[in-house]
């Protein structure tokens, strides 16, 4: 005789295994659905810094002490002034999202350390809040003020002999997320007197590295 009990106690087992393994596909399905539209999400807000273009505007930077410096697209500037260092760049954002400017790094070359990442930590914060939309134009601009700084000496130097010098940028979207650091080779050009800036490397923060 058939154990009615029994053949019902396994099938009922059976349909909750099916059951959980239908929820358990669909869940995953929804994870990763939800990873998908979270990373477009996050791509249409990402920065990305790239140099100035050379039929960009001239621009002319002010600095809190009244100091100014004339920038021209594809540009770099390091000046020294009654013994401050005044530096800034020529930036476009070739990415979906606004640019904010978190902070900032220089350094005169060395060879061997171009690849090296440097630490958040290290960074200079912006005086001022310094924005780039999407497509656009801008610029980043700082300034060493105290001779005790460790980078204060081989930058002055650099400004004065036309060597090469690094420029650390790190910045992120309009929420304060996805922080990437974006580093600048500061050289002098092939004729005349001024300086170009080209990207060299890029850092991922938040997120995977892209290599």
């Amino acid at each position: 005789m058939a154990d009615w009990v029994t053949i019902s106690s396994l099938a009922t087992a059976g349909g909750t295994l099916v059951l959980a393994a239908a929820t358990f596909a669909s869940t995953r399905s929804a994870n990763r659905s939800a990873r998908v539209a979270e990373r477009s999400l996050l791509s249409a807000q990402r920065p990305v810094l790239i140099p100035s273009r050379e039929d960009d505007p001239v621009e002319r930077i002010p600095f809190i002490d009244g100091y100014r410096v004339s920038l021209h697209g594809h540009g770099g500037v390091i000046e020294v002034d009654e013994g401050r260092i005044y530096m800034a760049i020529g930036l476009r954002n070739a990415g979906a999202g606004l640019a904010v400017l978190h902070g900032w790094l220089a350094h005169a070359y060395v060879e061997g350390v171009a690849d090296e990442r440097p630490q958040p930590e290290d960074f200079h914060r912006q005086v001022r809040d310094l924005y780039i939309p999407a497509g656009d134009a801008g610029f980043w601009q700082g300034a060493i003020r105290d001779p005790a700084d460790d980078h204060y000496e081989a930058l002055a130097s650099a400004a004065g002999d036309g060597s090469r010098v690094l420029v650390d940028l790190v910045y992120g979207d309009h929420e304060g997320g996805q922080r990437s650091i974006a580093r600048f080779a500061v050289t002098p050009e092939d004729e005349g007197s001024g300086r170009t800036a080209n990207v060299v490397r890029y850092w991922n923060i938040d997120r995977e590295d892209p290599r």
